[in-house]
């Protein structure tokens, strides 16, 4: 059981018979002598998404998850179902794409790179790397000799996903793009 001073990023609780993922950790120290130090958590459900704030001390212990992470490849979308396979096993997880909605915009069918979350065999949450690689398919041709200037324009990525790029890149490129910020990094 972790105590809340232990509490990171991603890691899963168990919150009145809920599962909660931890989004953001925020210690405040007041200046009071002898008081304790509080600590401001984001946590959203999985599965659902919900959102939940709360301000703990630290000597305060959650209920932990038995939490396996499993390297998965999304093998398909369908409706509004999503496939992915274990990548060590071949075990088949389904998940409501609404469920992971946000991230989807950042994996690509067939690539290997997002962590599945699973308790008791079911898939919670899908983990994404700290960055992804991904193919531009709509923007402005790139201009020659426009690396000398910082100008962004805007292009479409495979998944839909739509990113500032520098002026000098065009169709077909393959880009990195930052998962926390959104944002192009550099050509892959």
């Amino acid at each position: 059981m972790p105590y809340a001073r232990e509490l990171k990023k991603g890691q899963i609780v168990d919150i009145d018979g809920q599962y909660y993922q931890v989004r953001q950790v925020e210690a405040k120290s007041p200046s009071a002598r002898g008081a304790q130090t509080l600590y401001k958590v984001r946590f959203n459900s999985v599965p659902g998404g919900q959102k939940l704030e709360q301000t703990l001390t630290g000597d305060i212990m959650l209920a932990d998850v038995n939490l396996k992470r499993r390297a998965v490849t999304l093998l398909y979308r369908e409706g509004n179902e999503c496939t992915f396979m274990d990548s060590e096993d071949y075990a088949q997880y389904l998940v409501n794409a609404n469920t992971i909605e946000d991230q989807l915009l950042y994996i690509v069918e067939n690539v290997e790179g997002p962590t599945a979350l699973l308790v008791d065999g079911q898939l919670l949450a899908i983990e994404l790397p700290a960055s992804v690689a991904l193919e531009i398919v709509d923007t402005a041709p790139g201009i020659k000799g426009a690396s000398a200037a910082a100008r962004t324009k805007p292009a479409r990525l495979s998944t839909g996903l739509e990113v500032q790029v520098p002026e000098y890149l065009s169709n077909g490129e393959i880009i990195k793009i930052n998962i926390e910020t959104g944002k192009f990094m550099s050509r892959a």
